[in-house]
């Protein structure tokens, strides 16, 4: 099969993927292979890629947002029929015996392996993975190419959404807005949410708008109208965290949900802190993704997505290292149905 393969950290504008022949992967027990359709591009690929996180394996095939058709299951498995359409994450599989595992906890686990960085991931034709990890998609209204940014913004912003603990008639901060956080926005409207999105950039304000935004704007020159329930911090911007947390009513939560952050200080403790909780996203679980898709055909989502050519794949990773895409979400095209 075709893969594209990372063996040697690179800028990505150097393109440091090859596209070469390797052997087609069959399932053993408890896998299943899929043939992918599309698979999405993500951030933390050009992360992988670029060295801002360690390679842990020589060669990987990166991606992680991956939409296919199961052709080939292997023993033991009840899930998944051949001609399902499925997809997969960045949690591959965990330990399943460990407490956190025993508990539902799985995001936690020490043994746990992700998509497209412990394992190989989906810029290629084919992929196996467990049955009991993969995500079935036969009941998912949206085509392939929407799905896919579902399998990481959407899973992500879903979980730290949770993490917030917001019920109807709250009032919710989002401080920033790309993908993840407007995924996060549909999930609250669905749910009797407010929604205030705190952002720089005058286009995503007026996305944020379109979307249903209560309120959108930049809070450091346009007061936010009222005090929230809880916030959900998306850039990895730790001098935003006592601002956001003097916005909040005592018995908020700010939840963080980027994987690292520059430093955190909080000098007026009983101002700003006292009364209120933060709590980080840390990796994802299986119950996290498997609610989001539970609920997708009733979100009222125009995901706008950038489809490339799996041929382009480089091309893909270059616009999204710079901003550029044209949509919020790039997705290659692998195969047709």
């Amino acid at each position: 099969m075709k893969a594209w393969i990372l063996e040697k950290q690179g800028r990505i504008e150097e393109r440091p993927l090859k596209l070469v022949e390797v052997p087609t992967p069959h399932p053993r027990d408890g896998e299943v292979r899929l043939r992918i359709l599309v698979c999405g591009v993500c951030r933390t690929d050009n992360h992988i890629a670029e060295g801002d996180l360690p390679l842990r394996r020589s060669s990987v095939i990166l991606g992680h947002e991956i939409v296919g058709i199961v052709d080939e299951v292997g023993k033991n498995v009840e899930r998944f029929r051949v001609g399902d359409k499925a997809g997969m994450y960045w949690l591959h599989s965990a330990c399943g015996e460990c407490k956190y595992c025993l508990s539902q906890r799985e995001n936690y686990c020490s043994q746990i392996k992700c998509t497209g960085w412990d394992v190989d991931g989906g810029y290629a034709e084919y992929v196996t993975v467990p049955a009991e990890y993969a995500l079935p998609l036969n009941a998912v209204q949206l085509e392939p190419a929407e799905i896919a940014p579902l399998l990481c913004p959407g899973i992500a912003g879903y979980a730290a959404f949770k993490l917030t603990g917001a019920q109807e008639g709250d009032r919710l901060g989002l401080y920033g807005f790309g993908p993840t956080a407007y995924y996060v926005l549909k999930v609250a409207q669905s749910m009797g949410i407010e929604t205030y999105v705190n952002t720089r950039s005058a286009k995503n304000i007026e996305g944020a708008k379109r979307a249903g935004a209560s309120w959108a704007a930049n809070a450091a020159k346009e007061r936010m109208p009222h005090k929230l329930d809880a916030a959900i911090l998306f850039p990895p911007a730790g001098n935003l965290v006592e601002p956001m947390l003097s916005q909040l009513e005592k018995g908020g939560t700010l939840v963080m949900a980027p994987v690292s952050a520059s430093p955190i200080v909080i000098e007026n403790y009983s101002e700003n802190l006292w009364g209120r909780d933060i709590r980080t996203l840390y990796n994802l679980k299986r119950s996290d993704a498997e609610e989001l898709l539970e609920i997708v055909n009733r979100l009222d989502l125009e995901v706008g997505t950038s489809l490339f050519p799996f041929e382009e794949l480089q091309d893909a990773l270059i616009l999204t290292r710079r901003g550029e895409l044209e949509q919020p979400n790039a997705v290659i095209k692998v195969a047709d149905r």
